[in-house]
């Protein structure tokens, strides 16, 4: 199942790509700004429940898909770039293993707790 879901993100991020190639800017703006949404774990600074929220917000595809569509509505070529890059930031994150945070702390997402979940067990149970 990992395969698949990095596959699938792989193609995500690839459409950011040429989704951001439709836009009129230099190449060198995506690389550039693909980092950007990260600033969002300076919440964390604040504590775990700040962090998580304000780290989520910024890494969630329908936030993401939001801005960009609204972008597109506007004619506004700046909120476009915003929701693509939003958008392929959050796929090369889950490309990674990078998911959405609990408040528990940064470490706890739910590809993590996903993972964890579907672990098979090694442990012989006896009736």
């Amino acid at each position: 199942m990992k395969t698949l879901i990095t596959i699938e993100e792989v193609a995500q991020f690839a459409l950011s790509i040429f989704l951001f190639a439709k836009l009129p800017f230099v190449w060198w703006v995506y690389p550039a700004l693909l980092l950007l949404p990260d600033v969002s774990m300076l919440g964390y600074l604040i504590n775990t429940k700040v962090g998580a929220f304000s780290y989520n917000l910024l890494h969630h595809k329908a936030v993401a898909i939001a801005i960009g569509v609204a972008g597109l509505v506007l004619q506004n070529n700046e909120l476009t770039l915003a929701g693509i890059l939003l958008f392929g930031h959050s796929s090369m994150d889950r490309m990674i293993g990078a998911g959405l945070k609990y408040t528990t702390g940064f470490a706890h997402t739910h590809l993590s707790e996903a993972a964890a979940q579907t672990k098979p067990t090694t442990e012989l149970k006896v009736a």
